[in-house]
């Protein structure tokens, strides 16, 4: 399913006006993100209005803290397929720069929210802060939105395990290698897309294939070894093997992941794909030999096919 992909920038085209808007990153997507969303959903088709999910890309923390690393979950690709299964009629891009960020809370309600996209009602999650400064929150959302016509409501934070479900517990979780807890607060497996790219062909050399990937703007997850899926182009699921990291045995060092896809033979340079991370099984190692490597690779992608089947 596909949806319309709006630049918040440019009007609101009519057929969308009086929209209820999710406003939020939404980075991740994941249970907290998807009960705001579900609100507003649910608020829309009650009232025949039109469902739009905002976010924000370049994120506002990248403006600010240009050489932070890198922390994505998702790109927007990959949000707008989630907002779209999620029922959404249309994704809202708000490209975060100075012009952005320099703009009051009161004119981001009164000017870009009411009069420049026509929105018809805003929800929100309860901690969001918006406008310059960070000044704006749901009590100031609520109160000048009444006096425009603009609805507000804000959605309580979702709890799991005593604590609030949060982009920062996933990216903890990754880190540490815990599949189970990031796939378990996302709702579906942690995934990388990219473009695969040609390596040095040093896999296939030694009977394991890979297909080479940059990692680009996501979060990097512990390096090591993890038990993989692939979805291509075409929609087919493969299942694999695949290191994330830096290589150690091979020089120069080189950030990469490289899934090993089992009983698969194809071409797959130039095109994206999609890898999900199911289970961590060791961290990154040196081997004294080829020939080690290799016994241990085995090993890995005998791991990798029980946990998978």
């Amino acid at each position: 399913m596909t949806i319309v992909r709006l630049d918040a920038s440019q009007p609101m085209p009519a057929s969308l006006a009086g929209a209820v808007i999710a406003l939020g990153n939404f980075d991740g997507f994941h249970r907290g993100h998807q009960h705001v969303v579900g609100a507003a959903v649910d608020w829309a088709r009650a009232e025949g209005r039109p469902a739009i999910v905002a976010t924000f890309d370049p994120h506002p923390v990248r403006f600010f803290a240009p050489d932070a690393a890198p922390f994505r979950l998702t790109t927007l690709d990959q949000r707008e397929e989630l907002f779209a299964a999620a029922g959404a009629d249309a994704m809202l891009v708000f490209a975060f720069d100075a012009a952005l960020a320099a703009t009051t809370a009161e004119d981001f309600i009164q000017v870009l929210l009411a009069r420049h996209l026509a929105a018809g009602a805003v929800v929100t999650g309860e901690d969001f802060t918006f406008g310059k400064g960070r000044r704006g929150n749901v009590g100031l959302l609520t109160d000048l939105g009444r006096e425009c016509g603009l609805a507000a409501r804000a959605i309580t934070p979702v709890s799991d395990g005593g604590e609030v479900v949060s982009s920062s517990r996933i990216r903890d979780a990754l880190k540490a290698g815990d599949c189970a807890a990031a796939t378990h607060l996302l709702t579906r497996p942690f995934a990388i897309r990219g473009t695969v790219q040609h390596g040095d062909k040093v896999g296939r050399s030694i009977g394991y294939p890979t297909a080479n990937l940059a990692l680009g703007s996501y979060l990097r997850p512990r390096y090591g070894i993890y038990a993989v899926t692939g979805t291509l182009a075409d929609g087919r699921v493969l299942h694999g093997a695949a290191n994330l990291g830096v290589r150690p045995h091979f020089d120069p060092p080189k950030e990469l992941l490289e899934p090993h896809f089992f009983d698969f033979a194809g071409d797959l340079y130039g095109q994206e794909i999609e890898v999900a991370f199911h289970h961590f099984l060791r961290g990154e190692a040196k081997f004294e030999s080829i020939e080690a490597l290799t016994a241990q690779i085995e090993a890995d992608c005998h791991a990798a096919r029980a946990l998978l089947a």
